[in-house]
């Protein structure tokens, strides 16, 4: 009986998966979701994981003027031909320093202030001495006036014969010996003058000015140190309260070797690019060749001026220069037209020149037309506009509208 009961109370296969289907529902909508949204946060990283990372360059337009070819290429610095190290030329605590580095300052600024308590009272003591030696001087004068007219009373006496010549005589002593008197007070008065024009410098020498307008570039003193001259200077004592550079005066010089110093002419053009700014080029010329060489380096020293000012050269950069070949222009003849990239930006995609312009997270392919080349740059005739970015070397796995990811470099002008 008991065991007809249990098999009534059991579920037949059917009727146990129509009730549990419904549970599982839930669960099979929340894998598939989960699985989609997996998928899609793979595709987004296999898509960011297969930007190429390219370095950028941008095309320059090449400058007027004659066809020009690299005969020489080295290495230099910027260096500045007017600098100086700002001192005071006496010893003193300073009381006020009024730079900072980075300032630009004027021809005959205020840089700093020494303290003057010592030479402000020698320079007063000075002008109390001279004022003595004036008002000494202003008395032999009237004495001097009152015995010249004496000697003329004396005179007139005398030739009345109404005193002795003997007093006339006397008289005209009086006189010549005030006429010395005043010539030696005047002499006095004279040097008493020249101690106040002394005084006068040591005071202005408590004042530290600008020799010639610049920049500063060190600060080297602060308020309450001593300064002092370079040959004064001793233990914890300054020698300067700051460097200033002309910018204006900025050039670069390089070392050539001086088995090709025979190439190298005085007024040449040269083209210089800076370590930090790899794609800008500096139109510069050659300004002279120093006349000595350096035993240890074989090399000759070059000066080069640059043809153009901006705030990104300063001194001391590294400089790559290559020296140019200038063929002149014809008469009339127009300037030539394109811009120039780096070589290296040019490669060959099925037999044809291309470059890939960078256009936002995409490298596109673009065919162009190439010129000559010059000191590692490549002309291009057509197909680019000056100004556009392109992918500086590109890879050969590099395709057209291939993500790609802009190396960090320094920026180029």
């Amino acid at each position: 009986m008991s065991d007809d009961l249990l098999k009534e109370l059991r579920l037949g296969r059917d009727q146990r998966e129509d009730d549990e289907t419904p549970r599982r529902w839930p669960w099979i909508v929340g894998v598939v979701v989960l699985l989609m949204l997996i998928g899609a946060g793979a595709a987004v990283w296999a898509l960011r994981g297969s930007a190429i990372e390219v370095e950028a360059a941008t095309a320059t337009p090449i400058s007027a003027g004659g066809a020009a070819n690299a005969v020489l290429q080295a290495t230099g610095y910027v260096v500045a031909r007017r600098q100086a190290t700002v001192s005071a030329q006496i010893v003193g605590t300073l009381t006020e320093v009024l730079i900072e580095e980075a300032d630009h300052v004027d021809q005959g600024q205020v840089l700093a202030r020494l303290d003057d308590s010592a030479q402000l009272a020698r320079l007063n003591a000075a002008k109390a001495a001279a004022a003595a030696a004036h008002a000494q001087l202003g008395q032999v004068r009237a004495q001097l006036n009152q015995a010249e007219q004496d000697l003329t009373r004396q005179e007139a006496l005398v030739a009345r014969h109404l005193v002795s010549r003997q007093a006339a005589e006397q008289a005209r002593t009086e006189v010549a010996t005030l006429k010395a008197q005043l010539k030696a007070q005047q002499e006095q008065a004279k040097a008493a003058d020249a101690q106040i024009a002394v005084a006068q410098v040591d005071y202005d020498y408590t004042v530290v000015r600008a020799p010639f307008a610049g920049v500063i570039t060190q600060k080297a003193a602060q308020v309450g140190e001593i300064i002092a001259p370079s040959a004064a200077g001793g233990g914890f004592t300054r020698t300067g309260v700051g460097t200033i550079v002309d910018m204006d005066s900025l050039e670069v010089d390089v070392d050539v070797n001086e088995a090709y110093i025979g190439r190298v002419k005085p007024g040449m053009p040269v083209e210089a690019v800076l370590d930090a700014y790899p794609d800008w080029t500096i139109p510069a010329h050659v300004i002279a060749i120093v006349p000595t060489a350096d035993r240890g380096k074989a090399t000759v020293k070059v000066r080069i001026a640059l043809e153009k000012k901006d705030p990104r050269i300063i001194p001391e950069m590294g400089v790559r220069v290559s020296f140019l070949e200038q063929v002149a222009d014809q008469a009339g003849a127009r300037a030539p037209a394109g811009v120039l990239v780096p070589a290296s930006a040019v490669v060959e995609r099925d037999g044809k020149p291309v470059v890939f312009i960078i256009d936002g997270d995409h490298a596109r392919r673009a065919p162009v037309s190439t010129g000559g080349n010059r000191s590692g740059y490549t002309e291009v005739t057509a197909g680019l506009a000056a100004g556009t970015r392109v992918v500086k070397a590109p890879p050969a796995t590099l395709e057209d509208g291939a993500a790609v990811r802009i190396k960090s470099t320094a920026a180029g002008g």
